[in-house]
């Protein structure tokens, strides 16, 4: 990054910290920005409807913010770094010190924000299971190992974005399959995040209970898993080939799978056992979509 090392600092600290009082001098609550900043966002989260299971998972010193001027992409996490770099469109004022209120972005917005959030939580996952044992049998991390082995070590990408039908098969590297799978699961959170907001625009109100706005959401999650859109993609390894295409798409057959879905679901959203089971039955029913490929189990 272009930022000084100093800049950079006083960015994570304030972060989230003024997230409630955006009009307040930058230097005030300094000390305690860092633990407020995880609490602010859960309870603005909270009061949106929006999921926080995996966000209290996370220590409040874990995930460093720093906002700058992205091109490429509207937000990053660096993993193993245990860094976010968010656009400085989506801080208060454009002045690249504190995230806006919730309530001030926009679905899409959040759907970016939750989609790093996620990055941040498997990210700390990994980190604390080679400190602890009880967390390198914690079940999303583990499921994980399994199926970054068996559904993302071989797999069906799309060489041209714009054919889905068009595929090549590749072997990927083991930092290329963590990086498919990071991206799947956390393509499906934020498609999660967007279509709450979309179909429940007043806060508090859920899609947990049965009604109108579930079944709309189960019919999206039907379509999506029919489109393949719940797809991630990775960076090539290889200079060559990153030189061509600096992400590989995964194709349609090497979206997310249903047992996927389910973990993601029921550990990390932590949905009602009566969304769980609906979603479930879409993705595993009759012949919705195309096989899929490279399957485990």
């Amino acid at each position: 990054m272009r930022c000084a090392a100093v800049r950079i600092l006083g960015v994570a600290l304030v972060a989230f910290g003024l997230l409630s009082a955006p009009t307040a001098g930058v230097g005030e609550d300094r000390p305690t920005s860092t633990e407020r900043m995880w609490r602010q966002l859960i309870s603005e989260a909270h009061t949106l409807g929006l999921p926080t299971k995996f966000l209290k998972a996370v220590p409040p010193s874990f995930v460093q913010f720093e906002f700058d001027e992205l091109h490429s992409y509207a937000a990053e996490y660096h993993l193993g770094e245990h860094r976010m770099v968010l656009n400085r469109a989506l801080s208060f004022n454009g002045a690249g010190a504190t995230l806006r209120p919730l309530r001030q972005l926009t679905h899409a917005e959040i759907e970016t924000l939750y989609h790093e959030l996620f990055h941040a939580y498997i990210d700390y996952l990994v980190t604390a299971a080679e400190a602890s044992p009880e967390v390198a049998s914690d079940p999303v991390l583990a499921f994980a190992r399994v199926q970054q082995g068996c559904h993302y070590g071989a797999v069906l990408i799309t060489p041209l974005v714009q054919r889905k039908d068009e595929t090549e098969e590749r072997f990927l590297t083991e930092r290329e399959s963590w990086e498919a799978l990071n991206e799947t699961w956390a393509v499906f959170v934020g498609w999660i995040v967007w279509n709450q907001l979309e179909l429940t625009s007043s806060a508090g109100r859920s899609i947990q209970k049965s009604g109108k706005s579930q079944d709309e959401w189960v019919s999206r999650l039907r379509s999506a898993d029919r489109e393949g859109i719940l797809r991630g993609y990775y960076e090539p390894e290889d200079s060559g080939e990153r030189a061509v295409a600096r992400k590989r798409y995964l194709a349609p057959a090497s979206r997310l799978s249903e047992q996927e879905v389910a973990v993601l679901m029921n550990n990390v959203i932590e949905f009602s056992p009566t969304l769980l089971g609906r979603a479930r039955g879409v993705l595993s029913g009759s012949g919705q979509g195309v096989a899929r490929y490279g399957q485990c189990g």
